[in-house]
């Protein structure tokens, strides 16, 4: 400590400039840090912005690899969401640092090109006055040369507003007879709700998750104070209003030869405890074969799990069922059922998972980073998953064939594939004990062999039960948001709104526009043309609308 203080000058004048000196390097290698900081904040969420990409487009390519691929594709997003902003704030703490030192140039980082604004949206010009007279001479003989435009988004709060509607009376001079138009059609009687303002309420209780009390308490922040039973009024009314669209739903899903079944468990409130009830669903989705049909999914709910329900909601219909192993399903395949056969068509993802379980490796290694026990991983089962992805492989590239092509593509490729997988795992099965998860997991498959080779004998049949799990998504991600439903009535009418807001997503339409449009003309909407206001016609109304304008 000695020698440096003793290496420092006596004079007043040396000692400041050496604080200087000090200083302004410090300043600097505090601008370098930031720009490390900034360099390297980028550069992870590039690493990141490219990871998403691959997964994106191996998705697109190849579809899902797993049943996980929709969670990592979520994880990945939230992971590139915290690195954009660390490295923005990195990026900005940079340019200030390198303010302060004219040696550092301050980093730059190179974002992705910005797409252009919609060029729907409405534009507002705001002109910023020019000089009147030249900034370097002084001269007023200006002559405009062109202009920069700098366009910026900006969105404008909510506005809520009310709609009278005025009835004139006129009385006649001659007769004396009093006449005034009729009043309009409200979709719910004496209804003081509008049609945008009753879908936009629907949309964020079943489509967006959002409990009714949360909407009241941000309506009364808005300024327009409802109360929770107005608004739940409002919502058991248009679900009423909207019961004919349902049940045309209904109709077009069991006029389907083939339809996904699945089902959920619900949270229902009951006297002192939480009961489980379930929301079951059916999808019609022909896509995959072609099929000129629209896609619609419909939901029932019951406060149970029994078989009856299922029998019930599928007593008219016959044709073929993809649906997992529940034992409810198990007397519609009887054999003489009335009106006509119910043929079981297997989940091989659901096969494939109880395989995939047992031969996680990357999950069992991050268990056993975070000191977590482990399973153990089986050979047989990664080779059960390899057998399998290979027949995952061939369905993904017929995808969108027609039926007859489908066929002929599985008798060539497939079938050799399923025959030697039902082989091995007969020989797999005989070297394991009966209690082993390995022999559970094969004789899973083993025991409704016929249902999990139909798909060789008819185009139609897809290989997985997806299209209904991804119907259900919605319903498992708001449980937590909604946590019950406060009655079985109120299950009832959740079935509704997930069939309606369900099948307008499945047609790619706007679920809230549609809701919209819907509540302002369904009550003056004749009977015959109901169908009119279906999704999957009212996208293409809009979409001539569209063309003529």
């Amino acid at each position: 400590m000695e020698a440096a203080v003793s290496h420092l000058p006596n004079d007043v004048e040396a000692l400041k400039a050496l604080v200087v000196s000090m200083t302004r390097r410090a300043t600097d290698a505090e601008a370098e840090l930031a720009n490390a900081h900034a360099k390297a904040s980028a550069d992870q969420a590039l690493i990141a912005h490219l990871k998403l990409q691959i997964a994106k487009l191996n998705r697109e390519r190849f579809g899902p690899r797993s049943e996980r691929s929709r969670r990592l594709l979520d994880q990945l997003e939230l992971q590139l969401e915290e690195l954009e902003a660390s490295a923005s704030e990195d990026d900005l703490a940079a340019e200030m640092a390198a303010a302060k030192t004219t040696n550092v140039a301050p980093f730059e980082r190179q974002r992705p090109a910005r797409k252009p604004f919609p060029e729907h949206l409405p534009r507002e010009r705001i002109v910023i006055a020019s000089p009147c007279s030249c900034p370097a001479c002084g001269s007023t003989r200006l002559s405009k040369l062109g202009e920069d435009v700098t366009e910026t988004l900006e969105v404008i709060p909510r506005q809520w507003k009310v709609i009278q509607t005025v009835r004139e009376k006129f009385s006649c001079r001659d007769c004396e007879q009093i006449t005034q138009p009729p009043a309009p059609f409200h979709v719910v009687p004496r209804g003081w709700a509008g049609p945008s303002f009753l879908a936009m309420l629907l949309f964020e209780k079943y489509g967006q998750h959002q409990p009714l009390n949360r909407q009241a308490d941000r309506f009364a922040r808005e300024g327009v104070p409802l109360s929770l039973s107005t608004l739940a009024d409002q919502v058991g009314a248009a679900s009423v209003a909207l019961m004919p669209l349902y049940r045309r739903i209904e109709a077009h899903v069991l006029a389907g030869e083939r339809v996904h079944g699945d089902d959920t468990t619900v949270p229902v409130l009951a006297k002192g405890k939480t009961d489980t009830g379930r929301l079951w669903v059916y999808v019609r989705d022909d896509a995959p074969f072609g099929g000129p049909a629209p896609p619609a999914a419909l939901f029932h709910y019951s406060r149970d799990r029994r078989g009856t329900h299922p029998r019930a909601h599928l007593a008219s219909w016959a044709g073929i069922l993809q649906a997992d192993a529940y034992g409810g399903y198990g007397e519609l395949y009887r054999d003489g059922r009335e009106p006509g056969p119910v043929l079981e068509a297997g989940c091989f993802a659901h096969a494939r998972r109880k395989f995939f379980e047992l031969a996680d490796v990357e999950g069992a290694a991050r268990k056993k980073s975070r000191g977590e026990r482990t399973g153990q991983i089986y050979p047989i089962a990664l080779e059960a998953v390899q057998r399998l992805d290979a027949i995952f492989a061939v369905e993904r590239e017929i995808n969108g064939l027609s039926a007859d092509e489908r066929l002929t593509a599985r008798k060539e490729r497939s079938a050799p594939q399923v025959t030697e997988l039902e082989a091995w795992l007969n020989a797999q099965f005989a070297k394991l004990s009966r209690n082993h998860d390995l022999a559970k997991a094969i004789n899973y498959m083993l025991r409704r062999w016929p249902a999990f080779t139909r798909f060789l004998d008819d185009g139609r049949v897809c290989i997985t039960n997806n299209a209904a799990e991804r119907a259900l998504r919605g319903i498992t991600l708001g449980r937590k948001s909604w946590l019950f439903c406060g009655s079985d009535r109120g299950g009832q009418r959740a079935a509704v709104m997930y069939t309606l807001i369900g099948t307008a997503k499945l047609n790619t339409v706007d679920p809230q526009a549609w809701l919209a449009d819907v509540l302002a003309r369904i009550a003056g909407h004749r009977v015959s043309r109901l169908d009119d206001l279906l999704p999957w016609n009212w996208r293409k109304d809009g979409e001539m609308i569209l063309r003529a304008a």
